[in-house]
């Protein structure tokens, strides 16, 4: 398929820049695939499609404030520091964008906070790319803690470029089951699980089962191809571990519902699917890039939000859910004034 194919207008004020006042309160639509319609529902409507028997797969990777302020040395002007991964914890090397990256050159030290994390940029790895070396005298969770002391929570432009981060966002702009620190986005299908809906869900039966993927900017990064299988998407590291293997494989076997909670989930789960079908244990990094036409092998339903035009994340609901009938069901949401992007409402597709 093509890039143009995934071109639509989306009125700008329909993008959430806040969340809903209490994590449920979505609206949620609700598309068959086999009855090709299309429903408007609550997203606490979501307790009556999954039963006794079903597994919901959720992603546990949990949002660090990734986005750091601080100074170059010497000249004192203001840099942005984007950590993207840690790559090596005994020398405190990561991988980071910087901007403005004219100024941020191979031996500069940058200064955060009463100078309280000093950094030096050791390597150029892409025009905004750098390698830098946090100059810390504590252990790794000292650093972290630094880290979180001084960083910002890393909301999409969409929303930081309207709205100053907040201390609200610290909480909101993570999942409730959050748990292993290494996403610099969340996997915002999550978002709208509380704890009620949870417990709720796992009364009538339902098995909530984690895999890890560390979202990376990659899951954001604009396609610049006109032709999809000539993209390349960036590498996420992902872990599915033996016993939720073990609940979808007999779900997959018992015939029962295998729920993808978000694109990032849809992704490990393609990532890592045996011979015969069933999911597979795995340690990895995964950059597989779904479009349409796609044959899913692992789940049967996929939640997700409403995605931005041209998104990857955007193709992969159309690849589970049908091009055609995607398209129709974002044509309704933007009818009926469905809230997009991050902080925004929620699609079922079963």
């Amino acid at each position: 398929m093509k890039l143009s194919e995934f071109r639509f207008d989306l009125p700008q004020n329909l993008i959430a820049l806040n969340p809903t006042e209490n994590r449920e309160d979505a609206r949620m639509m609700v598309v068959n695939r086999k009855e090709k319609t299309i429903e408007h529902k609550k997203f606490t409507d979501i307790v009556d499609y999954f039963g006794d028997g079903d597994v919901l797969v959720t992603n546990n990777t949990k949002v660090f404030p990734a986005r750091l302020y601080g100074n170059k040395e010497k000249t004192g002007a203001q840099i942005e520091v984007f950590l993207l991964r840690e790559l090596n914890r005994e020398h405190r090397l990561w991988d980071v964008l910087v901007d403005p990256a004219r100024k941020i050159r191979v031996g500069n030290k940058l200064y955060f906070g009463d100078s309280d994390l000093v950094a030096e940029v050791i390597d150029n790895t892409t025009s905004r790319g750098r390698t830098i070396r946090f100059l810390y005298d504590g252990d790794h969770d000292a650093l972290m803690q630094a880290i979180h002391e001084l960083g910002e929570t890393p909301l999409p432009d969409e929303i930081r470029l309207k709205r100053a981060a907040t201390e609200d966002d610290r909480e909101r702009f993570q999942t409730i089951y959050a748990e292993h620190v290494g996403a610099v986005a969340a996997p915002t299908a999550g978002l709208h699980f509380s704890k009620i809906v949870m417990k709720r869900m796992e009364l009538n039966g339902v098995q909530f089962s984690p895999i890890t993927l560390h979202v990376g900017l990659g899951t954001f990064r604009q396609v610049d191809v006109e032709d999809l299988t000539k993209h390349k998407t960036d590498s996420e590291h992902f872990m599915i571990d033996p016993q939720t293997c073990d609940f979808v494989n007999t779900a997959i076997d018992n015939k029962k519902q295998v729920l993808a909670i978000g694109t990032t989930v849809m992704k490990a789960l393609e990532s890592s699917v045996s011979a015969s079908g069933h999911l597979k244990p795995i340690n990895s990094w995964t950059d597989k890039f779904i479009f349409p036409p796609y044959e899913f092998k692992i789940p049967t339903a996929l939640l997700t939000n409403f995605h931005l035009p041209e998104s990857i994340l955007l193709m992969m609901a159309s690849a589970f859910g049908g091009y055609d009938l995607v398209q129709e069901a974002y044509k309704q949401a933007i009818k009926e004034k469905y809230r997009f992007f991050s902080y925004g409402d929620v699609m079922l597709i079963i």
